[in-house]
This record gives structure tokens, sequence and C-alpha cells, in this order.
């Protein structure tokens, strides 16, 4: 008799049950991250929140960073609920004592570190010529400065274990994004630092993952920030449409058990990237027509 939680899996998976091997099999798979230790930070929604459940029912035991406390323990109650492995270190990670201390607290924990999730973003959207400046130092500090503090720290160990680390970019790490230059500017300078941190490291065995999504279901657009610095709070494009953060952190998990080095996530951003690096000019012209149609478009 199976439980309801192993007949979720045979669904999400589309494994016919046919007997005991089978089922084993299912078992094995779900157990993947058995005992490894994940930090996620930005783990209180979105994309973050999605990787926490998935690692969680991979197995792995899960250090959540996010500034807001009260998600953040929500998140690790449902994982514990299901049986999972997880403790909570409220992080700002634009401060670099933060991201210390959440390294340290996930190693004085668990004793080590398998995978860190460099995830915590935000994004903007205004026109930079009415852009305040401030708007430009809290994305880099944020998507970028965050990223780089918490690898800093985190790095000595995952050189140890042979750790991933994962950076969470964008398709406007790789392509322009009208509007989001603050946005586009931070993930492209992630991707800077995190493909030379492969090379650098590359003898002592870590692996590099970036993750390049499309636009993606989260409340990212809701929380981001207009030309003064004041969170929008309505989303411009129907989300409806967009790939769900469930199946984002589905295809992390996988590439990450895979140790592969990149990922560019939905039919139309592997479109974008490909057409944008061989036909420059004629992209530049989609991706402008394209963001103008959004309502009160700052473009």
């Amino acid at each position: 008799m199976l439980t309801k939680e192993e007949r979720r899996f045979f669904k999400k998976y589309k494994i016919k049950r046919r007997g005991y091997k089978r089922k084993e099999s299912v078992i094995k798979r779900k157990n993947k991250f058995k005992d490894k230790v994940v930090i996620i930070t930005g783990a209180s929604s979105g994309i973050g929140k999605a990787c926490a459940f998935e690692f969680a029912a991979n197995g792995a035991k899960i250090v959540l960073a996010a500034r807001r406390e009260k998600e953040l323990n929500e998140v690790k109650n449902a994982i514990i609920e299901k049986g999972g492995d997880a403790i909570t270190v409220v992080t700002d990670v634009r401060k670099i004592g933060d991201c210390e201390n959440l390294i340290n607290q996930a190693v004085k924990h668990y004793k080590k570190i398998d995978v860190l999730i460099n995830n915590a973003g935000i994004s903007m959207r205004a026109s930079f010529e009415e852009l305040d400046l401030s708007v430009i130092h809290e994305l880099m500090d944020t998507n970028f400065f965050g990223a780089v503090y918490c690898v800093k720290f985190a790095l000595p160990y995952l050189l140890k274990t042979k750790g991933t680390v994962i950076g969470i970019s964008s398709i406007a790490g790789l392509t322009p994004l009208p509007g989001r230059t603050g946005y586009s500017a931070s993930k492209f300078a992630l991707d800077g630092f995190l493909n030379t941190l492969r090379l650098e490291n590359k003898k002592k065995g870590l692996n590099v993952l970036i993750v390049h999504p499309g636009f993606t279901a989260s409340n990212i657009r809701n929380t981001a920030l207009d030309k003064d610095g004041n969170p929008q709070k309505e989303t411009p494009r129907d989300e409806s449409k967009m790939m769900s953060a469930e199946r984002v952190a589905e295809i992390i998990a996988k590439a990450t058990y895979k140790r592969e080095r990149d990922l560019v996530l939905t039919g139309q951003g592997k479109l974008a990237v490909w057409l944008h690096r061989n036909f420059p000019a004629f992209t530049d012209r989609i991706i402008l027509n394209e963001m103008s149609k959004e309502p009160d478009s700052p473009v």
C-alpha cells in the first residue's frame, strides 16, 4: 500500500506502478540528495521557496535564508511536517556580516555545505533616464554582491565537499531588457563572476551552475522597484502564461544532480538568447517591441 506522499511522486514523475521494484526506484530517486546540505537565499518565496521544497523532497537538509522571518518559518515548518530537515537563518544578503553568519550557522548545525543556491534578488522597472541612482545600488547590492559575499564565506566548505555553487541569473543576464537596466546589469555581473569562479576552481572539483530563467510566475515583479525605489506592487505581465517556480526548481535539482554548468529556461528564453547571439540588431528590435507592449511601459 503506497502512502499519500508516494502516490504524489508517482503522479509527478508519470511512473506507472508495476510492483515493488518500480516503487523502490522512485524512492531512490526521491532521495538523490540524501544528507546533502543545501543553503538557499531568498528562500521565503518564489524560486527559492520552490527549491527548498524540491531539494528537501529529495532528501537534502535545507538552510533557509531570507529577510522575512515569518515566511521563512512557514517554509521550514512545512518541510518538517513532510518529514524533512530544515533550519532558518534570517539574512539580508546586502550585509557582509549576515552572509558570514549564514554560513557559520549552516556549518555549526550541519557540519558541512554541499550546495549554495544564490537566489535572493529583486527587480526594477523604469527607464534609466528617470531612475534614481539609489535603485542601481540596491539591485547590485542584492543580486550581485549578495551572491559574492555568500560564496566568499561558503567556498572553503564547498571545496571540501566538491560541492556546487548555483547562481539564479536571468535571460536578462544574457540579453538586454529595456526598462530594467539595473536588473540586467546585476545579472550580467553575476554571470561574469560565476563563470570566472568556475574556471579558478575547476581543478579543485567545484561545480558552478548558472541558471537563466525566463519570465517565471513569482512575486518578483510585484516587489520590483520603480524609478524612486518603491515597490511597484502590481505585475505588468500575465503571470498565468509563465513557467511555474515549482517547475524551475525541478529543473534546477536535476541539473545540480548531473553537475551541469548552465541552464537557459523556457523555449522563448532559449530562442531569445540564440537570436541575440547570432542576429543582435534584429533581436534588439523584437525585444524592444515586446517590452513596449507592457501596460504603462517605461520604454
